[in-house]
C-alpha cells in the first residue's frame, strides 16, 4: 500500500514554500520588475532625475548595429559552450562509470572544478595562457603556435568558451553520472548477451535512457552559458579584445556601470530576459517531445 504523507494543519505546506517563494520574489521578480520600469527611463547617472521616455531606448538599442553583432556572438558562444560542455561531461561520466579501482578518486577530482566560481575561474585560464608567463602558452610556443589571446579575437573567444566549459564540466558530470548509475545493469547485460557491442549498446540503450538528463543540462547550460558566463568574461578579456568577447549579459554591464547608461542597459537585460524565456520555450517545445521518460 502506497504512503502519503498527510498534513493536519493547512497553513504547513505554505509555510514550508514560502522561503523558496520569498527567495524568488526578492531576487527575480522584484530585480526583473524594476529592470522593466528602468528600461522606460533616462536617468542621470547618480539616479537624481529620470524622465519616462516610453521605448526609446529599446527603439534606440535596436537600431545600433552593435547590438545585433553582440546578439549573434551570444549565440554562437552559448552553443559552443553548451554542446561542448554537455559532449565532454557525458564522456567523462561513461569513463568514471567504467573505472572499477580508485573510482572514488576520479569522481571526486572532476567534481571539485565547481567549488570554483567563474570569476576565479576566468583569472586561472588567464594565468595559464598569459601571453607572457603562461604556461599553456610556453608549451604552445615549443611547437610552433602562437597563442596570443590579448591580441587575437578568435583566441579570446575560444579561451572563454573553454574556461566557460570547464567551469560547468562538473556540474553536467554530476547528474550524467547519477543518470548512468539509475540505468538497470540488466539491460545492459542483456544486450551484451545478444551480441550488442559497446557503442551499439550505448547509442540504442544507455543514450536514449539518458535523454531526460541530458535535455535538464540542455536547458541549464543554455542559461549559464547566456548569464552565468559574466564572470569568466569579466575577469578574464573584459569584453575584448575589440568587441570579440562581448557577449549580451557583459555588454548589460559595461554599458550600465561604465557607460552609465542605465536606460539603455536596462532595455538590453529585458531583451535578455525575453531570449532566454524564448529558448527554453523552444526547447520545452521542440525537444521535450523528442524525449520519452
Amino acid at each position: 500500500m502506497e504512503k502519503r504523507v498527510v498534513f493536519n494543519e493547512r497553513w504547513l505546506p505554505y509555510l514550508l514554500v514560502a522561503p523558496q517563494m520569498l527567495i524568488t520574489l526578492v531576487f527575480f521578480f522584484w530585480p526583473s520588475a524594476q529592470a522593466m520600469w528602468q528600461s522606460v527611463l533616462v536617468e542621470d547617472a547618480f539616479g537624481g532625475n529620470s524622465k519616462f521616455v516610453w521605448f526609446e531606448n529599446f527603439v534606440s538599442l535596436l537600431s545600433d548595429p552593435s547590438y545585433y553583432d553582440s546578439a549573434r556572438l551570444t549565440l554562437i558562444f552559448s552553443a559552443l559552450v553548451a554542446s561542448i560542455g554537455l559532449a565532454v561531461s557525458l564522456l567523462l561520466a561513461v569513463m568514471a562509470d567504467r573505472i572499477v579501482r580508485g573510482a572514488s578518486i576520479y569522481k571526486t577530482i572532476l567534481i571539485w572544478p565547481y567549488a570554483v566560481a567563474p570569476a576565479v575561474a576566468g583569472v586561472l585560464w588567464g594565468f595559464l595562457f598569459n601571453p607572457s608567463v603562461g604556461v599553456v602558452v610556453w608549451l604552445l610556443h615549443g611547437i610552433g603556435i602562437d597563442f596570443n589571446y590579448v591580441m587575437n579575437g578568435n583566441q579570446a573567444l575560444l579561451l572563454v568558451v573553454f574556461a566557460s566549459v570547464w567551469a560547468q564540466v562538473s556540474y553536467n558530470f554530476l547528474f550524467f553520472l547519477a543518470g548512468l548509475q539509475s540505468i538497470p545493469k540488466s539491460l545492459i547485460e542483456a544486450a551484451a548477451i545478444d551480441g550488442a557491442g559497446p557503442t551499439r549498446r550505448f547509442w540504442d540503450i544507455v543514450f536514449p535512457l539518458l535523454a531526460p538528463t541530458g535535455f535538464f543540462l540542455l536547458v541549464i547550460n543554455t542559461l549559464y552559458a547566456l548569464v552565468g558566463t559574466f564572470g569568466v568574461v569579466a575577469s578574464l578579456t573584459q569584453g575584448g579584445p575589440g568587441q570579440a568577447t562581448n557577449i549580451l549579459v557583459y555588454k548589460v554591464y559595461n554599458d550600465g556601470f561604465r557607460g552609465q547608461d542605465l536606460g539603455g542597459s536596462s532595455a538590453q537585460s529585458v531583451i535578455l530576459m525575453v531570449l532566454m524565456i524564448l529558448l527554453t520555450f523552444i526547447q520545452f517545445r521542440f525537444v521535450e517531445r523528442r524525449i520519452h521518460y
